[in-house]
């Protein structure tokens, strides 16, 4: 189908000469292996028609980023808790003023005005409007029209581009380049509603058996409300499971709790009914304070398409744990762009305006094919402008959503992270759920099995695999156990499309083992190796499954540690289920570093920040989980066992030893 006609012109003719670029020797600087899923290549777009470059000057310093994270993260540190103001952060990694003034002299030698070159605030890429002619002989290329197939979104783009060498060191990017144009024109087509996140959490409806209950051995020493807590996990069950005590009644909303949520929505009805039956510690009516990002709207009533339970029972188990504590809800995206392919790009746009046009790894800004473009002109769609730096981060933010690491590029996902470590930096920590298809993705995400390969048994890791997130696993009670059992890896037969429903847990990818995990891995590996056929990812993940290997022996291992993920009672539409998923087990550990964030607070220390150095250097504190395992793609998985292991990390959190542990750092 033709698309030349949905160009449109974007900015003015404004005084360019059209000079060609001065002599210079060109090197190739990004060369495309595929186009993002969903697009396809038109035709070459009309000399004429005017295009938005943005150049993307290389930052500075980003291979000692991790230095000054840990330098503020490890317990070891003098420097521990002395995190940085934002202002630090964007100075620290701002281009050199070498790169600024060279990038801007070749494009002056090459006829573009001076006047016309715009540099951005964060000091981080140039902004020109030049003619499609102009800018492919400027870095020797041809662009073209690409069309998204679902959404009907046409960008540009080329397959490869050249620049100088003499300025190679200095660019990151160019856009349009391999990363695609800002959308051009939207069109109407039929929705496809394809959720970007991972489906979850699952529920089912309690069975109901004919023969009568008989509590396991040694529940009738227990209360009356945890003597069933191997099949009906509360809140009082996660209380005694991990000591964790009644919050404070006092308390200060400098540690309000953020939780994210996306294409799913609250339902005020079921938090009630909740709180009415396992938490009447909450009053009637409790709800999140909403930050709504880029037209998230929230709550909705029990019944609506959009309150499928992950919302529900993220803010049961927060209030139930932390109130009177404030819960921020981060509803991000609206109800059209949430169900588009998304990479939680607009959720840090909003925290963190820098983000916005930050430049690292060949990449400025959003990328097209992954991430909503506002406004959005569907029906029904948010109509304002991106919102960059329109909210303050909270000290701990949850996160329940996911897919897998490959489903997003790598460089893509190395900016994201970076940015991670820059908000680590500032004293924030992000909690993200693992996954719940063990070794693999949930089912139809890259495969019908959600693996990797031809034969697709090649583990597939669940996205965040970054070093600077806390991710979770999860794990359970089995219906012959009490509280005072210890805890399996979560694994479960919950029928058609979860018949092995497990926590996700693995090795990355795209980021090799970080230091401070470096001697839990190697630990795993001398006393516990699975056994299993390995490769070693080389730099770019482009030879993944190389060697008849099913996971990367080099990777970032996860989870970091786990929770209770199973058999969880809440009320979605107004029924009372079970639940089960990583999506339980993160809210939990949000919730306890918030209570820790409050101790602290209260005799006048700082936020725990990035708690993966501290937590990986003090073992003691955790119930090791060693039962259970994560298989999947057509082998075993990994087993729990002895110390840190890819199904539950370091384990659950004993919570007295955990606070003492945070008390007694400065």
């Amino acid at each position: 189908m033709k698309c030349s006609s949905l160009i449109v012109i974007i900015a003015a003719f404004t005084g360019i000469c059209g000079a060609v670029p001065t002599p210079s020797t060109y090197a190739l600087h990004e060369r495309r292996t595929g186009l993002p899923r969903r697009w396809i290549r038109g035709e070459r777009v009309e000399s004429s028609a005017m295009l938005p470059i943005r150049i993307g000057l290389m930052q500075t310093n980003l291979e000692y980023g991790v230095v000054h994270l840990m330098d503020v993260s490890h317990p070891d540190s003098p420097n521990f808790g002395k995190h940085w103001t934002e202002e630090q952060v964007h100075q620290t990694f701002a281009p050199s003023a070498i790169a600024v003034q060279t990038v801007r002299e070749w494009l002056v030698e090459s006829g573009i005005k001076n006047s016309t070159i715009i540099h951005s605030d964060n000091k981080g890429w140039f902004a020109l409007n030049i003619p499609a002619g102009q800018a492919e002989a400027l870095f020797q290329t041809e662009y073209y029209e690409h069309l998204h197939t679902s959404s009907g979104h046409v960008k540009v783009g080329s397959d490869e581009y050249y620049i100088p060498e003499h300025i190679q060191d200095h660019v990151d990017y160019i856009s349009p380049g391999i990363k695609l144009s800002p959308v051009l024109k939207k069109r109407k087509v039929e929705k496809r509603w394809s959720k970007h996140h991972e489906p979850g959490p699952f529920k089912k409806i309690p069975p109901k058996s004919p023969f009568p209950w008989f509590p396991p051995a040694g529940a009738g020493q227990l209360p009356a409300e945890l003597q069933d807590c191997g099949r009906n996990i509360t809140p009082a069950c996660l209380k005694a499971l991990y000591a964790i005590p009644s919050a404070p009644t006092i308390v200060n909303n400098v540690n309000a709790l953020g939780i994210y949520e996306s294409g799913d929505i609250y339902s005020q009805e079921d938090l009630n009914s909740f709180f009415a039956q396992y938490a009447p510690n909450v009053p009637q009516g409790t709800h999140p304070v909403l930050d709504s990002i880029d037209g998230g709207e929230a709550p909705v009533s029990p019944g609506s398409e959009f309150n499928t339970g992950e919302s529900d029972i993220d803010f049961d188990i927060a209030f139930s744990l932390i109130y009177p504590q404030t819960v921020i809800l981060y509803q991000v995206d609206d109800n059209i762009e949430a169900f588009e392919d998304g990479g939680f790009n607009t959720f840090l746009d909003a925290l963190d305006g820098s983000y916005c046009n930050y430049t690292a790894y060949g990449i400025t800004g959003n990328t097209p094919g992954v991430d909503p473009g506002y406004p959005d002109p569907a029906d029904g769609g948010y109509k304002g402008t991106l919102q960059c730096g329109t909210y303050k981060p909270t000290r701990v933010i949850s996160v329940s959503y996911g897919v897998s690491e490959i489903d997003a590029p790598l460089n893509y996902t190395k900016r994201q992270c970076n940015e991670i470590l820059k908000l680590g930096l500032q004293g924030h920590t992000f909690v993200w759920a693992s996954g719940d298809y063990g070794v693999a993705s949930f089912p139809g995400d890259d495969s019908d099995s959600g693996c990797l390969g031809a034969d697709q048994t090649v583990y597939n890791p669940s996205f965040p695999t970054c070093p600077y997130v806390l991710n979770v696993g999860a794990t359970r009670l089995y219906a012959n156990q009490t509280v005072r059992d210890p805890e399996s890896a979560l694994q479960a037969n919950l029928g058609a499309g979860a018949e092995l429903f497990a926590s996700a847990g693995g090795f990355a990818n795209y980021f090799p083992i970080p230091d401070y995990q470096k001697t839990a891995v190697a630990n795993y590996f001398k006393y516990h190796d699975p056994g299993l056929p390995y490769y070693i990812a080389d730099a770019t993940a482009s030879n993944i499954g190389a060697n008849g290997g099913i996971y990367n022996r080099a990777g970032r291992g996860f989870p970091d540690v786990s929770a209770n993920g199973a058999n969880f009672r809440a009320y979605n539409n107004q029924t009372n289920y079970h639940f089960y998923g990583t999506s339980l087990a993160a809210p939990i550990w949000g919730s306890i570093l918030t209570l820790i964030n409050e101790a602290r607070t209260a005799i006048g220390k700082g936020p725990v920040g990035f708690v993966n150095p501290t937590l990986y250097a003090n073992t003691w504190i955790f119930n090791d989980i060693k039962n259970g395992s994560n298989p999947g793609c057509g082998s075993k998985g990994f087993a729990a066992v002895d110390g840190w292991d890819p199904v539950t990390g370091l384990g659950t959190p004993q919570y007295p030893k955990l606070l003492a542990l945070y008390l007694g750092l400065p």
